[in-house]
């Protein structure tokens, strides 16, 4: 078992190195965006009053909740796995940088880089509000489960480019997304199925 992950391990490397070093100043300049939080900010208000206005305020309220508590599961967790694995990010492996491997952002006070947070974040926000938007049956929400999707593996994928992550760590990053996601969005949707929040709308319909 030992020797199997060791060998992994070694595969992570040279394929983190291989798309590392794949790069110009405006794919550079791309990715740096895809990588920074705070320039989607606008994007998650924006995709928050998208759901108050589609679901009605109770059950957007609900399903911006499973969104948070997805993040913040996400982002959490991540430092702990982190400081359980301690698994070097690829900037602070001397091999890696040894071999040309490239940095477009601080390494960061954190040393350990398994799994990423980013990754499970993006995802975990792409696959909740996708199932969010699902809640909707009067509207089709393929178009934007598709951009939404795309949209959060670049994040993950941008944390290779920058330095930040070998593609292991976004992968595991993506799994645990997904799964968060995947119980969070569920609970939601029964929530909102739930005759307690749908007593007042047929109320209201009735009258």
């Amino acid at each position: 078992m030992y020797e199997l992950l060791r060998q992994l391990h070694h595969i992570d490397k040279d394929v983190t190195l291989a798309i590392n070093s794949v790069h110009c100043p405006a794919s550079d300049f791309i990715w740096c965006i895809f990588s920074n939080r705070e320039i989607w900010y606008a994007l998650y208000l924006l995709i928050a009053l998208l759901l108050l206005r589609n679901l009605g305020w109770k059950k957007g309220l609900v399903a911006i909740a499973s969104i948070i508590l997805t993040i913040v599961c996400c982002d959490q967790g991540a430092n702990l796995v982190k400081d359980a694995v301690q698994r070097l990010r690829p900037c602070c492996d001397a091999t890696m940088t040894s071999r040309g491997f490239r940095l477009l952002e601080w390494c960061g006070p954190v040393e350990y880089g398994f799994y990423s947070a980013h990754a499970a974040n993006a995802l975990g926000f792409a696959v909740s509000s996708l199932r969010a938007f699902s809640n909707d049956k009067t509207r089709s929400c393929t178009v934007y489960g598709f951009i939404i999707i795309i949209w959060a593996l670049l994040v993950g994928l941008s944390r290779v480019f920058v330095g930040k992550h070998f593609l292991g760590d976004v992968l595991a990053g993506f799994a645990v997304g997904a799964i968060v996601a995947l119980i969070f969005s569920s609970l939601a949707s029964a929530i909102m199925r739930s005759k307690a929040l749908n007593r007042s709308r047929r109320i209201r319909t009735i009258r």
